[in-house]
């Protein structure tokens, strides 16, 4: 089993940034793919980014590309993801989740997630 817990999100203006945390407990974090997705009221879970057991891969959605970064510091078995020049399409709900199985991006395939933290962005 592994915990997962989301920090970091709130409310911003359009342009600003956040950066989200995912702290993880129980078994080996460095074992896992991490992922992070969104769900935005009335829409489905969405695939936002993702990152390799090492961080050596990073995978993104083309809405997010060159605006959003992943990273993981597996030494404090934390993961992240910083969000810049934010938009109100980016409000949502975001959720991090866990997956032993590499190269994997769909909601479907993670086997642990996190309750989720809000994000705000207004115009």
């Amino acid at each position: 089993q592994v915990q997962l817990v989301e920090s970091g999100g709130g409310l911003v203006q359009a342009g600003g940034s956040l950066r989200l945390s995912c702290a993880a407990s129980g078994r080996t974090f460095n074992r896992y793919t991490m992922g992070w997705f969104r769900q935005a009221p009335g829409k489905e879970r969405e695939f936002v980014a993702a990152i390799s057991w090492s961080g050596a891969r990073t995978y993104y959605a083309t809405s997010v590309k060159g605006r959003f970064t992943i990273s993981r510091d597996n030494a404090k078995n934390t993961g992240y993801l910083q969000m810049n020049s934010l938009k109100p399409e980016d409000t949502a709900v975001y959720y991090c989740a866990a997956e032993q199985r590499l190269g994997v991006t769909e909601p479907g395939d993670f086997s642990f997630w996190g309750q989720g933290t809000q994000v705000t962005v207004s115009s």
